[in-house]
């Protein structure tokens, strides 16, 4: 393992990086919690929107040329109806809000730093943009769900390190299909919060 470099991209400038970022998140959100069985075609045409976006950011890590970890975001004002939905049906205005829609790094790269680079550099562009505060939010699975590791541990002590707070409050839900199951559907989807 050589030592992890830090790119960050804005908007186009993602765009050869684009079918590295796709791969690496069909890997990692197959893991628990996402169990996410995601298709290469729909990954290049969700990536797209941080191409076109001027308010998007992907921060990449590599290890020499390879990507191991990607994190974006972009203004929750410029992200999907299922995204800014709770906010406004909340009275919160999303024009000053970043939301840092992922981080995906691979498993033997965890621990080494690379994720605290990944909110400091997504929490510098925001602030860069004028926003207020930055949110992101995370799957929530039942305790029982059959497809939980034993070891399995939640971010949720991570994310408060990094000054993010939970808000069950603000609640939104996204489709997709788990790997052990024939059709998408939908999942609960609570939002973290943290000002800048």
């Amino acid at each position: 393992m050589n030592e992890i470099s830090i790119l960050t991209l804005r908007g186009a400038e993602l765009e050869p990086w684009l079918e590295h970022v796709a791969g690496l998140r069909i890997r990692v959100f197959r893991d628990f919690p996402y169990l996410y069985d995601g298709t290469l075609e729909y990954e290049a045409n969700y990536l797209r929107t941080y191409v076109e976006t001027d308010t998007a950011v992907c921060v990449l890590a590599l290890d020499g040329d390879r990507v191991v970890g990607a994190s974006t975001g972009l203004a929750l004002s410029a992200e999907t109806a299922e995204f800014r939905r709770p906010f406004e049906q909340a009275g919160i205005d999303t024009a000053a809000i970043f939301y840092c829609a992922e981080s995906v790094l691979l498993p033997e790269y965890r621990g080494s730093g690379v994720y605290s680079s990944f909110f400091r550099e997504r929490e510098s562009h925001a602030s860069g943009l004028g926003m207020r505060s930055c949110v992101f939010c995370a799957v929530q699975r039942p305790e029982d769900h059959p497809l939980r590791p034993a070891d399995y541990q939640s971010l949720d002590p991570v994310w408060r390190h990094f000054g993010y707070s939970p808000r069950p409050d603000l609640v939104t839900r996204f489709n997709w299909k788990d790997i052990d199951q024939a059709e998408a559907s939908d999942k609960p989807m609570q939002f973290y919060l943290k000002s800048l």
